[in-house]
């Protein structure tokens, strides 16, 4: 219902009459997401039964904003959609029968996790985009595998830490070996690409299932601190975050700054700033009620987009616009529903690999809608990653499918 009155809103603004496209939009949501349904309800019948509705709710949102952005990307993300919905089908039915088993594998996620994150620097299939190499291109797949290597390192730390997490307090070498090289390469891989909001998610999730396993605080904060000296060398030694951090806190000037990108003088908010402006400004202009779909301004007079990237980066400041604060409030209250039945479900699980992988699971999708949401609001310094299921792109929407699969698995055995 939600897809079709979205769909019919844009169509309405757009060309003043509703079109049985937005009806033939919503009736294929409904087939997919029933059948995606039906599979879980014949192979994980006693999983979480809101996980997969809040899934789909998010997908909505994003395909319905991203279609009032671009109708091309909708159809593109509409077929990216149908085939993370299949990867979450395969997830389940493979692993039905004990999920567990992955636990024995756990070297073999870690040096996968390394060599997903390694592929974007190998030529000829390695691709820069925005200043970070993050991608590989085959023909005309563009695909991030960094995202699948996100869960690769994710498994390889709950079933690690699950194994170690007693003789970890010990200060062992041999045991902290293994643990600090596979997630310490994972860190100069993703420095190395340039890709600093993955790093800040890694490091996160990192710490949280350490926590989560350990349950002490005194490791916590000494990866903190050292997180807080590592940060400070990388500022004093990368522009590139140099000029991040700037922008964050002095995205306007009254006097003009040099401009790297037409080696020219000019306010900072018509050059290296000027995507988080006007997104703050995009943002203002929603108020509280919003533009109404299809309504919001995100072109100038001559037809170019006021923010680049809009529909990957920066769609919250789109959905801010035209569902004002109260649309842009309940977004964010969606995603806090999804990761409050994540940690419920890693509460319920009865063995320690299964609670260190739901909570990993579930705090990797918190933290990393927090970095994108808090980066477009400046709360904290602007990185380039996703909002998960809602920003326009392939690799991060099959990952997070991969996520809800991985979380029914876990409460279904819980609540079985």
């Amino acid at each position: 219902m939600l897809t079709a009155i979205g769909f019919a809103s844009v169509y309405i603004s757009r060309r003043s009459h509703i079109s049985t496209a937005s009806l033939t939009y919503a009736l294929l949501f409904f087939v997919l997401y029933l059948a995606a349904h039906v599979v879980a309800r014949f192979t994980v019948p006693n999983a979480d039964p809101y996980l997969l509705p809040l899934a789909g709710l998010l997908t909505a949102i994003g395909l319905t904003e991203i279609y009032r952005l671009g109708p091309s990307n909708a159809f593109k993300q509409g077929l990216w959609v149908v085939i993370g919905v299949a990867v979450f089908a395969l997830v389940i039915v493979v692993l039905r029968r004990d999920y567990r088993l992955l636990e024995n594998y756990k070297y073999i996620f870690g040096l996968s996790a390394i060599g997903l994150l390694f592929m974007p620097l190998l030529p000829g299939i390695g691709q820069t985009v925005n200043g970070s190499r993050l991608w590989i291109h085959a023909g005309g797949l563009q695909f991030q595998p960094g995202e699948l290597g996100k869960l690769a390192l994710i498994v390889f730390l709950a079933a690690y830490l699950r194994e170690k997490r007693e003789v970890l307090a010990q200060g062992r070498v041999k045991d902290w070996g293994p643990l600090l090289v596979i997630w310490g390469s994972a860190m100069l891989v993703l420095f190395a690409t340039g890709d600093l909001g993955s790093a800040l998610l890694y490091y996160g999730i990192f710490l949280a299932i350490l926590y989560a396993a350990t349950a002490r605080l005194k490791f916590v904060a000494a990866f903190i601190g050292l997180f807080l000296v590592g940060s400070a060398a990388v500022y004093e030694g990368t522009p590139h975050v140099r000029e991040r951090v700037t922008n964050w806190l002095h995205p306007w000037t009254t006097q003009k700054v040099y401009c790297a990108l037409n080696g020219h003088y000019t306010l900072r908010q018509d050059c290296a700033s000027y995507q988080m402006v006007q997104s703050l400004y995009s943002i203002a202009h929603g108020g509280y009620g919003g533009t109404g779909l299809g309504s919001g301004v995100f072109q100038n007079a001559q037809g170019a987009p006021l923010i680049p990237f809009l529909s990957t980066d920066f769609i919250y400041s789109a959905v801010a616009q035209e569902l004002g604060l109260v649309g842009a409030a309940a977004l964010i209250l969606i995603y806090m529903v999804f990761v409050l039945r994540g940690f419920r479900v890693s509460l319920a699980a009865n063995d320690g690999f299964s609670k260190l992988l739901a909570a990993g699971l579930t705090f990797g999708f918190a933290l990393q809608t927090f970095v994108i949401v808090g980066g477009i609001l400046r709360v904290i310094p602007l990185t380039g990653i996703t909002l998960p299921f809602v920003s326009y792109g392939g690799s991060s929407v099959i990952s997070n499918f991969i996520v809800v699969a991985g979380l029914m698995l876990v409460s279904d055995r819980a609540n079985a």
